[in-house]
C-alpha cells in the first residue's frame, strides 16, 4: 500500500472533480443528453439539434468533419463544465456500432458512467458490450432511460431487463408521469415532489412547476384546489385522474417491492440508479444531473506497480489513454490526452516518462472542448488535459514527478476487421507511409505483419468497420493521399506467448496466420470463433488470448474475465 502525504489543497480540489463517460447504442439519445449537461453547466448557449445535422448545428463534441457529414460521434472527446460548485469531466465515447478500440481506452480513464437507454428499444447490443467493460473495471454505473416523451415500453419491463441482462439491481430515482403524448414530467421517488409541464411555456424547454405529489393526486380527486409552495394556484395541463392514479399504482408498486439506493453497494457495481427523462424536452436532465454529482465518486486511488496510488498524494501523476493528430488541421499536431491522477499539475513543469526514464517539460497543456482550445496553467486528480505530444509518448504511458510509478497498461483488445490499405498513387507513397505509422502509434487503427514472409504484408485491423472509413478519411484530408482498401477474412486475433521452437509445434487451421503486432508480440489471426474454439482444443496448456496486457510488478499478462465477457 502507497502511503504518500497527502496534499490537503489537491485533495479539496480532487473531491470537486467528477469525470465519467457516457455509454448508449447509436440512436439513444447520448449526444442529445452531452449538449443538454453543457446547457445546464453553462458552457453552451444552444444545444445543437441531433436531428438533421445536415442543415442545423452540429454537435458540440463533434470536431471530426467526417462526424459532421455522418451525424455520428466516431472519436472519443473530452467535455469540462462546472455546476453546483463541481468540476464535471465529461468523455463522450462513441456510440455507432462500428466503434472503435478507442471507446474501450476512454473507459479506462473515467471514474463513472451513465448509460443512455432508449425507452423504446430498451437494452441494445452495444450499450451491453459497454456495460460489461464497465463491469470490469468495476466502474459504477448510472442508468438515463431517455425519449419517454415519445411511445415506448412498459418501464417496469426496462427495469426488469436491466437486471435480467446486468446481474444489477435497478433502483429507480424517479418515475415519468404518463409516456409518449401523455408524459407531463417526473415523480421524485425520494422526495415525493413532481416536476410538471409549464403550460406558460410555449417549448417544452426548462420550463418546469415544482410542486409535491399528494397535493396533485388530492386536487385530481377534487378534494381541494391546488396551489404552489407560495400559496399560488396552480393549472396543470394534461394531468387526468386516470393518469394520476395509473401512476400512483406504479410509484407505490416501486416503492414496495424496489431496493433502496445504498452508496456502497452502488459503487461496487451492485445497483444502478436509474433515472427517467427525455433529452430532447429537458425533463429529468437536471433532476439526473443533481443526483449524479451526489453519487458519483470523485476520482480515488489507482492500481499502481507500487501499489494504490492515492489521488490527493502531493507528487503529481498520470497516464496517457488516447493520442490524437491534427486534431484542429491549422495547428497539425499531436495531443496526447492524459488524465490526472495524482498531485497538481502546473503547465510548464517537469515530468518522467516512466517507460523511457525520460525527463520532459511539458510547456503546453490544453483543454479541448470540441475543436476549441483553452490553454491550462493547473489542473488536478479526474481532470482530462491534451498535453502537446513531443513524440516521446505512447498510449499508456505514465507522466510522474519523484520516483518513476507505473500504472495499470491499457489493454489492447481482439480486432474484428482485417485489411490491407494500398497506395495508388506511388508519388505519395512517402506520405502513406507517415499517415499510416502515425495512425497506428495513435491507437487508431491496429498493425500485423506476417513475421515469417519476406513481402511483409502490413495487415491493418480494427475492432468496428467504420473505423478503416476514419483511416481513410485522414489519410485523404491530412496526408493528401487517396488509399485502397482490400479486406481479409479475418475475425479474431489471438496473443500468445511461446518460443521459436514451440510456435513451430503449434497446430492451427490451414486458414489462420501467424503474425507479429505492432509491439512485436506474437499472435494468430483466425476467420471463426470456431477456429478459436480449435486451437484451444488442439493446443492443450497453451494459453490464447483475446485481449492482451502488457505486464507489470502484481499483474498477469490478460485478464480472462474480460475475455470471456467481451
Amino acid at each position: 500500500m502507497n502511503t504518500a502525504k497527502l496534499d490537503s489543497h489537491v485533495e479539496q480540489e480532487r473531491k470537486r472533480r467528477r469525470t465519467f463517460a457516457i455509454i448508449s447504442h447509436p440512436d439513444a439519445g447520448k449526444t442529445t443528453l452531452t449538449e443538454k449537461l453543457l446547457l445546464f453547466g453553462g458552457s453552451i448557449e444552444i444545444a445543437g439539434a441531433v436531428r438533421g445535422r445536415k442543415s442545423q448545428r452540429t454537435a458540440t463534441s463533434d470536431w471530426m468533419d467526417l462526424e459532421k457529414q455522418r451525424g455520428i460521434s466516431v472519436s472519443s472527446t473530452v467535455l469540462t463544465f462546472e455546476y453546483d460548485d463541481c468540476q464535471i469531466n465529461l468523455l463522450d465515447t462513441p456510440g455507432h456500432h462500428d466503434f472503435s478500440e478507442d471507446t474501450y481506452r476512454t473507459l479506462m480513464a473515467a471514474d463513472a458512467a451513465v448509460m443512455v437507454i432508449d425507452l423504446a428499444k430498451g437494452i441494445e447490443a452495444q450499450t451491453e458490450k459497454l456495460f460489461r467493460v464497465c463491469a470490469l473495471r468495476k466502474i459504477p454505473v448510472l442508468t438515463f432511460v431517455n425519449k419517454v416523451d415519445r411511445p415506448g415500453r412498459d418501464r417496469l419491463e426496462i427495469l426488469e431487463e436491466i437486471e435480467r441482462k446486468f446481474s444489477i439491481e435497478a433502483v429507480p430515482q424517479n418515475w415519468p408521469l404518463g409516456s409518449g403524448r401523455d408524459f407531463s414530467g417526473v415523480v421524485d421517488l425520494e422526495s415525493d415532489r413532481i416536476h410538471v409541464f409549464d403550460p406558460n411555456t410555449q417549448a417544452r424547454r426548462l420550463g418546469s412547476i415544482e410542486t409535491d405529489w399528494q397535493a396533485v393526486r388530492n386536487h385530481v380527486a377534487g378534494d381541494q384546489l391546488l396551489r404552489n409552495d407560495a400559496g399560488e394556484p396552480l393549472v396543470l395541463n394534461g394531468l387526468t385522474p386516470e393518469l394520476v392514479d395509473e401512476v400512483h399504482e406504479e410509484v407505490e408498486l416501486v416503492r414496495m417491492a424496489g431496493a433502496t439506493l445504498e452508496a456502497d453497494r452502488f459503487l461496487r457495481g451492485e445497483q444502478t440508479p436509474v433515472y427517467f427523462g427525455s433529452a430532447l424536452t429537458d425533463f429529468g436532465v437536471e433532476h439526473f444531473l443533481k443526483g449524479f454529482i451526489d453519487l458519483c465518486p470523485p476520482p480515488g486511488n489507482r492500481l499502481s506497480n507500487i501499489g494504490p496510488v492515492p489521488a490527493g498524494r502531493k507528487d503529481f501523476s498520470g497516464f496517457v489513454f488516447k493520442i490524437q493528430a491534427n486534431l484542429d488541421p491549422r495547428h497539425r499536431d499531436r495531443v496526447a490526452f492524459m488524465r490526472i491522477s495524482s498531485g497538481k499539475f502546473e503547465r510548464d513543469m517537469e515530468v518522467t516518462v516512466a517507460r523511457s526514464g525520460k525527463r520532459l517539460r511539458l510547456p503546453r497543456a490544453l483543454r479541448i472542448f470540441g475543436q476549441e482550445r483553452e490553454t491550462v496553467d493547473l489542473a488536478y486528480p479526474g481532470d482530462i488535459i491534451g498535453v502537446v505530444c513531443p513524440g516521446e509518448f505512447r498510449l499508456g504511458d505514465t507522466l510522474c514527478e519523484g520516483d518513476p510509478v507505473h500504472y495499470e497498461p491499457l489493454p489492447q483488445f481482439s480486432p474484428e476487421f482485417f485489411a490491407v490499405l494500398e497506395c495508388p498513387d506511388t508519388s505519395r507513397r512517402k506520405q502513406f507511409d507517415r499517415g499510416i505509422e502515425q495512425l497506428v502509434e495513435e491507437g487508431a487503427i491496429q498493425m500485423f505483419h506476417d513475421a515469417r514472409s519476406t513481402r511483409r504484408e502490413m495487415i491493418l485491423a480494427a475492432v468496428g468497420e467504420l473505423q478503416f472509413d476514419v483511416v481513410k478519411f485522414r489519410l485523404e484530408s491530412e496526408y493528401n493521399t487517396s488509399t485502397n482498401i482490400q479486406w481479409r477474412p479475418y475475425k479474431m486475433a489471438r496473443w500468445f506467448n511461446l518460443s521459436e521452437e514451440e510456435k513451430g509445434q503449434l497446430k492451427l487451421p490451414f486458414s489462420s496466420k501467424i503474425v507479429r503486432d505492432q509491439f512485436g508480440h506474437d499472435a494468430v489471426l483466425l476467420q471463426s470463433e470456431w477456429h478459436a474454439q480449435t486451437i484451444q482444443r488442439d493446443n492443450p496448456g497453451i494459453e490464447f488470448h483475446a485481449i492482451r496486457v502488457s505486464p507489470f510488478e502484481g499483474q498477469s499478462q490478460t485478464s480472462s474475465s474480460t475475455e470471456a465477457a467481451l
